[in-house]
């Protein structure tokens, strides 16, 4: 692990003068800073967003797929997930009482592979998780969504990493019965933590609001801490509330997601204008009915050993980057609790030895990216002349 000083980070928080107001003001008004109105009017914003009817905001996207996958009941039943994801989709499944199985991702974007999921489904599969690589929509989403209805299946979309991006011309979050998106702070817009469901199921919703907060039930327009009577708990719930300044700051960036998504990927345009040249490196560059948005920019190399050393002369240069992701099912859990060895994924395993992310953020400059560009420039250069 490499620990220094970065010239270039991986990923800077997005800002401006109207954020930093909505955490003052929120702090002045000296109420609310938990329960408050903002919350509900981010909640609002975010259905109109995505074109979703219901959402509910929580203090993590962990917390929003941990609460969904209850909220489906699907304890003691199999999930079939990517191994190629951050490892809260898998932990998720198993918090919830249910069985995770990974399923291979195809190459193009990442996402899950259609036709290896319908392979492994079971009379005991409940659900499938499908996640948003980095910003860019999976490639089969649509044929996941059919195999969900055949089967009579719950799809949920992990999008993460992939608020505000389209699939001809359709939000992520809108292909599937529900979704999640994260709001941390690499994230497209963020609230420091944060995340939030995306439904039409009104019977979802209520059960949401319920598991976010302890199982209580809400009955005052004015929240838990302006009642004075007393609250019906109807079920075991967990405290997954999003904090009123969290919100606030969610409403503000809201305001600027447009600007955000456009400077990255005119960031990303630019990258993958001068990369595209490089031999050996494959860009992310999506198909013309994708809007890919960036959370992520990710390059492709032939092999483990040359990412690695590319990864090291980059930190040589003050350039942060990382592998996103390594592969789940080798984790300890997986690989203790449910018998998963090296080999099961040989394309997940594959495409997590070759992968590399490199610095992308809206304020990423001319400058840093062609310290970048010359940096990987020089080190292929070298690798091609040896």
């Amino acid at each position: 692990m490499i620990r220094m000083e970065w010239k270039i980070p991986l990923f800077k928080s997005y800002w401006e003068e109207d954020d930093i107001k909505s955490v003052e003001n929120v702090i002045r008004r000296g109420t609310h800073w938990a329960d408050g109105p903002e919350i509900k009017k981010f909640e609002e914003k975010i259905s109109k967003f995505v074109h979703r009817k219901y959402t509910a905001a929580f203090n993590s996207g962990t917390s929003a797929l941990h609460s969904l996958l209850l909220a489906y009941r699907i304890a003691d039943k199999e999930v079939i997930v990517p191994s190629f994801t951050f490892i809260a989709t898998a932990n998720t499944v198993v918090l919830a009482g249910g069985k995770p199985v990974f399923a291979e991702v195809e190459e193009e974007t990442f996402g899950l592979d259609a036709d290896d999921v319908e392979n492994r489904i079971t009379k005991n599969t409940k659900a499938i998780i499908s996640v948003h690589y980095g910003g860019c929509p999976c490639r089969d989403i649509e044929e996941l969504k059919g195999i969900a209805k055949e089967h009579g299946l719950v799809l949920i979309e992990d999008a993460a990493e992939a608020f505000g991006s389209t699939f001809n011309g359709k939000m992520l979050g809108t292909f599937s019965d529900s979704a999640i998106f994260s709001f941390c702070q690499n994230k497209i817009i963020t609230t420091g933590e944060g995340g939030a469901a995306v439904t039409d199921s009104n019977e979802i919703y209520e059960k949401l609001k319920l598991l976010r907060s302890h199982g209580r039930l809400e009955t005052s327009r004015d929240g838990y801490f302006s009642s004075t009577g007393d609250t019906e708990y109807t079920e075991a719930g967990y405290n997954y509330r999003i904090p009123t300044i969290c919100a606030a700051i969610g409403l503000s960036q809201m305001d600027k997601i447009d600007k955000i998504i456009k400077k990255r990927i005119s960031n990303a345009n630019y990258m993958n204008d001068k990369l595209s040249n490089v031999k050996g490196v494959t860009v992310p560059i999506p198909t013309k009915n994708f809007k890919h948005v960036y959370q992520l920019y990710t390059i492709k190399l032939e092999n483990d050993k040359i990412r690695d050393s590319l990864q090291k002369h980059l930190a040589k240069n003050g350039v942060m980057t990382k592998v996103y992701f390594n592969p789940i099912h080798l984790k300890k859990l997986y690989r203790e609790r449910y018998g998963y060895k090296e080999g099961d994924l040989p394309i997940t395993e594959d495409i997590s030895r070759r992968v590399l992310t490199l610095p992308m953020y809206p304020d990423l400059s001319k400058e840093e990216m062609d310290h970048i560009l010359d940096k990987i420039r020089l080190f292929f250069k070298r690798q091609f002349n040896k």
